[in-house]
């Protein structure tokens, strides 16, 4: 089974930087994001590694780490958002303390996805692919990302739908900034490879395929014992979304995944826009998703809400899912059963 966290109104938010933590300049942003949270009804507990970066990490592995542990220990933190995301989360991965959690919400996506999926697959407890903090400074935020908060509040047992956003941000205008931190200007189109409607089920598994790949083979990724453990022959609906990698890295590490084992009994895979994905030698990025359907025999689905290009949808890793596709608009139903 499962293990859902809740929490309610006025829980208190820990806030840790298990990779990146804040550099001094931009240290009002984030207070900016932390007075939003308490505008909203939250408590805010900051951890020391949160003000902290030097040499692409807000601190060393093992203090980042034990922060971390004192926040899942704790009575007096209800969930946990990291600031951002990084580049060395997998560092701190040896000594965090799986045994040991309570259960908790984990919000994040990039570098703390590893974290999530990692957690999840060692501990059954569901985590939450979503929105960074920084990213709800603003005066309110768009439809899409808003939902965070209604997703985590659903009860164990109860389920949530999710709609696919209107419109995306193709990229950041920090020159202009807006009451909803993003500048959605393009009209969101979700595509599948076979051109025609789609309806997948599973159980959701996924991350930043940049990072997740680096669990395989390790004790942090372990797929098949999580799915013997857990999911009893359900299948697994994988989301996936490249940061920095060329289509012909990005095919590498599926297959990788592959060969590892973690697309077996798999029900489609879901690809959230990218701000990578560029062509090597015309091997462009609907031919790897030609190729890897072909591979698999499962539908793909690509450009969704999920990721670096804004804003995303929350996705449950260890929730069942149904998603349906329909004339280029997505509905993502959660079980949390």
């Amino acid at each position: 089974m499962i293990k859902y966290p809740s929490f309610a109104q006025g829980a208190t938010i820990g806030i840790t930087a298990p990779s990146s933590g804040v550099n001094i300049e931009l240290h009002d942003m984030f207070k900016q994001a932390c007075k939003r949270m308490e505008e909203k009804g939250f408590k805010i507990h900051c951890g020391e590694t949160v003000w902290t970066q030097n040499k692409a990490k807000s601190a060393p592995a093992k203090k980042r780490a034990e922060e971390f542990n004192e926040m899942m220990r704790s009575k007096n933190v209800d969930l946990i958002i990291p600031p951002w995301g990084g580049e060395l989360l997998i560092e701190m991965l040896e000594f965090v303390d799986f045994s040991n959690m309570k259960e908790k919400w984990i919000l994040g996506y990039s570098d703390i996805s590893g974290l999530l999926l990692a957690t999840t697959l060692m501990t059954g407890m569901a985590t939450a692919h979503g929105t960074n903090l920084v990213d709800l400074r603003g005066d309110y935020s768009d439809e899409t990302t808003a939902m965070w908060e209604s997703v985590l509040t659903t009860k164990s047992g109860g389920s949530i739908i999710q709609n696919s956003s209107v419109k995306y941000q193709k990229k950041w205008n920090h020159s202009d900034p807006s009451p909803m931190v993003f500048h959605l200007t393009e009209e969101t189109i979700w595509r599948t490879i076979s051109n025609t409607s789609v309806k997948l089920h599973g159980r959701l598994l996924g991350g930043c395929i940049d990072i997740i790949r680096h669990l395989i083979g390790t004790p942090f990724g372990d797929v098949e014992g999580f799915r013997t453990k857990h999911l009893h022959d359900e299948p697994i609906l994988w989301y996936l979304e490249n940061c920095e990698m060329s289509t012909a890295d990005l095919k590498r590490s599926l297959t990788q995944m592959k060969f590892a084992g973690w697309f077996e009994n798999c029900s489609g895979i879901m690809f959230g826009r990218s701000p990578a994905n560029h062509p090597v030698e015309d091997y462009t990025i609907e031919d790897v998703y030609q190729d890897l359907s072909d591979e698999l025999q499962i539908p793909i689905v690509y450009d969704i809400d999920c990721g670096h290009i804004p804003p995303q949808i929350t996705f449950i890793n260890g929730a069942f899912a149904e998603v349906e596709v329909v004339k280029g608009k997505g509905v993502v139903k959660q079980y949390f059963t």
